[in-house]
């Protein structure tokens, strides 16, 4: 029981480690966003359902730490969690200035398309080019990453699911071992009792044969020798 809460705290922790670099991710494009405003909506969607996924798996962990049997592993996974959640607030100060940071850029940006016209378009095309081509990138690294973390969760299900398969044997075979320990003591005592059965007969025979022999020397000592 003990290795398979194991197994589900580092499944915890590998996937509170991606949920944090996914939102990392996230508040990076953010930083590259240029507009225009319904991008940066769609950004910060994608950042709230993140950080809602990291909250729901930090108190997942916290619910394992206070389920351990041991203070000190209690301790270190509440630290743990703690951790953790002073980097989501540190992302969630990171997030905010990255929106302030977004649109102000976006703001001076159609200031500045008002005052120069098609030359700025141009230019702003080319540099969302540029961005979107940056914002590719990253996100295909972050996909690496992402799957390598779910190959990860899955060999540690898998791990997980032979401990459980293992228990179930072991308290398998415990159970008929009892049984068979149940058999092995009825047969001992059945075979105590049949010695015991067979000595007492012996001793039955004995007496019935010493009983048969001395009624015959009496008859023949009364026939052979009536006068004594």
């Amino acid at each position: 029981m003990a290795a398979a809460q194991d197994v589900h705290v580092r499944i915890c922790n590998q996937e509170i480690v991606r949920f944090d670099l996914e939102v990392k991710a996230l508040i990076q494009d953010i930083r590259d966003c240029s507009g225009p405003l319904s991008a940066l909506t769609e950004l910060n969607t994608h950042v709230k359902e993140k950080f809602q996924q990291l909250r729901h798996r930090i108190q997942e962990l916290e619910q394992l730490a206070k389920e351990q049997d041991k203070e000190s592993e209690k301790q270190a996974l509440l630290q743990e969690v703690e951790n953790h959640r002073k980097q989501m607030l540190s992302n969630q100060t990171s997030w905010r200035k990255a929106n302030l940071t977004c649109k102000i850029a976006i703001d001076n940006l159609e200031k500045a398309e008002l005052l120069q016209g098609g030359d700025l378009l141009r230019q702003r095309k080319t540099t969302k080019e540029s961005l979107a081509q940056t914002s590719s990138t990253i996100t295909e690294s972050l996909m690496g990453i992402s799957r390598m973390m779910a190959q990860q969760v899955q060999q540690s299900e898998e791990a997980m699911q032979t401990l459980v398969n293992s228990s179930r044997t072991i308290l398998d075979a415990s159970e008929e071992f009892k049984s068979m320990s149940g058999t092995i003591q009825l047969g001992r005592k059945l075979i105590t009792k049949y010695n015991r059965r067979e000595l007492t007969d012996k001793l039955l025979i004995f007496l019935a044969l010493a009983l048969f022999l001395a009624t015959v020397l009496y008859i023949v000592k009364k026939r052979l020798f009536p006068f004594l």
